[in-house]
């Protein structure tokens, strides 16, 4: 059996850890950071002299891009699918929906035919099932009577 292992169990072998300030990531982050206004004057300048890439790492760092705001729609709720769906393609057409907006409807209204096909079928199964069942039992009581009477 060995008895002497380099490592003890339980015990650190760097019990003060890892220096926080000396490691390669915090190194850069602390080198940009006293560099910040010299690194971004020179963006600056290199965007207004044209440079679209300089532009676009201001732009997206400054100015966040602005994500679409979901507005209130008025759906009439009776009707079939297809009525529904015929009103939100004339919303879209009139530009009372936005296209984005009116094609999510369209999509969803597709689903929810395709939830109704899935419960009608299941449905008719069960009822097939149930009839099934009953005919099943009749002739087999029809078989033991007729066995019985022999």
């Amino acid at each position: 059996m060995k008895e002497s292992t380099k490592f003890k169990t339980g015990i650190s072998g760097n019990p003060k850890g890892r220096p926080k300030d000396k490691t390669a990531s915090y190194l850069l982050r602390k080198s940009i950071i006293n560099d910040m206004p010299q690194i971004l004057s020179t963006l600056i300048e290199q965007a207004k002299n044209g440079d679209t890439g300089a532009a676009k790492i201001l732009l997206d760092r400054c100015c966040p891009t602005l994500k679409p705001q979901a507005m209130a729609i008025n759906l009439p709720t009776d009707g079939t699918l297809a009525e529904q769906g015929s009103y939100i393609v004339n919303a879209t057409l009139s530009g009372a929906i936005a296209p984005d907006i009116g094609a999510q409807l369209i999509n969803a209204l597709s689903n929810q035919g395709k939830l109704i096909q899935l419960q009608e079928l299941l449905d008719r199964v069960e009822d097939l099932e149930v009839n099934f069942a009953s005919q099943l039992q009749t002739l087999q009581l029809a078989a033991k009577n007729s066995r019985v009477s022999r």
